[in-house]
C-alpha cells in the first residue's frame, strides 16, 4: 500500500469519490476519435478521468473546476516550502552580514529568490481568485 498521506491521496484522485445512496443517474456522450483524443489528452494532463473532466468542466463555475483548484492548492504547498527554504536563507546572510558588517556575496541572489517567490505566491492567488 502506498505511504502517502490521506490528504495528498485526496487531492490525487482521478475518480471523485464515492457518495452516500451512490450515483442514480448516468449520462451516454459519443465523441469522434479526434474529441476522444483531446479529451483523454486534457484529462490525462489534469491527472483525472475523462468523466470527471467532463463533469467538473460543465458544473464549474467562473470557468474553475475543482482540479484547478487542487492544483492551484498543490502549487501554494510547493510555495510554501521553498518560502521557508528562502527565508532560511535570508536569516543566514543576516546573521553573516551582522557578525562581519560587511554585504554578503549571496545578498543579491538571495533577494531575487525572495522576489521570484513572491511573484509565485501571488500568480497562485491570483489563479485561486484571491485578493493579494
Amino acid at each position: 500500500m502506498s505511504e502517502e498521506t490521506p490528504r495528498r491521496r485526496a487531492l490525487g484522485r482521478r475518480r471523485r469519490a464515492n457518495v452516500e445512496g451512490g450515483r442514480k443517474h448516468s449520462h451516454r456522450v459519443l465523441v469522434t476519435p479526434e474529441e476522444e483524443a483531446v479529451l483523454a489528452q486534457r484529462a490525462e494532463a489534469a491527472r483525472i478521468s475523462v468523466p470527471r473532466l467532463l463533469i467538473e468542466a460543465a458544473l464549474a463555475q467562473h470557468g474553475e473546476t475543482a482540479t484547478d483548484r487542487r492544483e492551484a492548492l498543490e502549487e501554494l504547498f510547493r510555495v510554501r516550502g521553498y518560502l521557508g527554504a528562502v527565508s532560511n536563507n535570508v536569516n543566514q546572510v543576516a546573521k553573516a552580514t551582522n557578525a562581519t558588517r560587511e554585504v554578503q556575496e549571496d545578498l543579491a541572489s538571495t533577494l531575487a529568490a525572495v522576489r521570484a517567490t513572491s511573484a509565485r505566491v501571488h500568480r497562485v492567488l491570483d489563479a485561486l481568485g484571491a485578493d493579494a
